[in-house]
């Protein structure tokens, strides 16, 4: 649950337990908190929030329990929690040792044997999301302050795309307006297409992916390490955090590999006030795992909400047999409605470690 980076983050509790919570260490001493937009951060990822969400409400109001001295992080371990007020255990004992297909049950069982809970996901719940947003929130203090702005929006969900970020001319102004919108598109059109495939695939009772692009604009040239540490490391290994996550590209990425290298290098001059930029961004503003100084661009893609509620091949690994199952519970019929949120948090970290230490 713990990773060995300078800024540890380790979480506790699970989906229907009564608390989820985190204990960071390395955080940066001297962050003052900004209470209000820690609340909208969380409310932005918190569940029952409109009809293209999951029904389950939490209030999701993170508990301050230690490293927060007058307001600020003092540099101790900083300790949060979450109560969790809205379980429903009973909508899982029904499959109990029933393995539901793309969910991490049947390893899990494996690993941690018959006496794990895992109802509503357990720990491997995007439940577990919720504190780390709150974290986020305030690596977003410490960038701000450094004149860093971190922001994303829903690229796509199915076949349906939002317009995407200009990648050589990504304002901090726009990262800001997406962060207001309830459904955080470009180009809103799209975004009405998007709640349709949502709404098409919930009636069914099926469920359907997505991509969320981010950007971070403001980073200084040369943050980063080379190899291990670099840039994409540290910020894919965070993001990879994020339950239904399955792939990460910067810049160009894959589409980069369709590309001569004429074409994808990305090549430099001054601009009117003698800064050195480039005309293009195929490689997402990382070179060599250290910011260039041009806006940073990822996507993370999200696959299809594994809970549906139509029935599938599967198996009883308590009584060692083939059967079907019928997922039941309160699930989105798409996670990329709520990851924007949790995609901003990790890559705030990830560059909150990386100007830090």
């Amino acid at each position: 649950m713990s990773d060995n980076f300078p800024i540890d983050i380790s979480l506790f509790g699970g989906s229907h337990a009564p608390e989820i919570g985190a204990v960071v260490t390395g955080m940066p001493a001297g962050i003052k908190l900004d209470y209000d937009f820690i609340d909208r951060c969380m409310k932005r990822r918190a569940p029952g929030s409109s009809e293209l969400t999951t029904s389950r409400k939490e209030a999701d109001v993170p508990e301050f329990l230690s490293g927060i001295t007058d307001g600020a992080t003092d540099g101790t371990p900083l300790k949060i929690v979450i109560k969790n007020t809205n379980v429903k255990k009973s909508d899982y004992s029904v499959n109990f040792g029933v393995a539901r297909p793309s969910h991490a049950d049947y390893p899990a069982f494996v690993k941690y044997g018959k006496d794990y809970d895992m109802s509503g996901g357990g720990i491997f719940s995007a439940r577990m999301t919720a504190p780390v947003v709150c974290i986020g929130a305030i690596a977003q203090t410490y960038l701000k302050d450094k004149g860093v702005t971190v922001g994303g929006h829903i690229a796509s969900v199915g076949d349906i795309c939002d317009a995407p970020f200009d990648p050589v001319d990504v304002s901090a102004e726009q990262l800001e307006l997406l962060r207001q919108k309830p459904f955080p598109v470009i180009d809103d059109a799209a975004g009405e297409k998007m709640k349709e495939v949502i709404l098409s695939a919930r009636s069914l009772g099926d469920s359907v992916g997505g991509v969320v692009e981010c950007a971070a604009v403001g980073l200084p040239c040369g943050t980063g390490n080379p190899l291990y540490n670099s840039l994409e490391s540290l910020i894919s290994y965070r993001l990879f955090s994020v339950p239904a996550l399955k792939g990460v590209e910067f810049g160009a990425g894959f589409s980069g590999t369709r590309m001569k290298g004429s074409e994808f290098n990305d090549s430099f001059y001054y601009d009117r006030n003698r800064t050195v930029r480039t005309r293009t961004n195929n490689n997402g503003g990382i070179l060599g795992g250290l910011a260039v100084g041009m806006p940073l661009i990822l996507r993370a893609a999200f696959k299809p909400t594994p809970s549906i509620a139509l029935k599938q091949n599967t198996v009883d690994f308590i009584n060692k047999k083939n059967c079907t199952i019928v997922v039941h519970g309160r699930h989105d019929p798409c996670v990329v409605t709520r990851a924007v949120p949790c995609v901003e948090a990790n890559v705030a970290i990830a560059l909150m470690q990386a100007l830090a230490y």
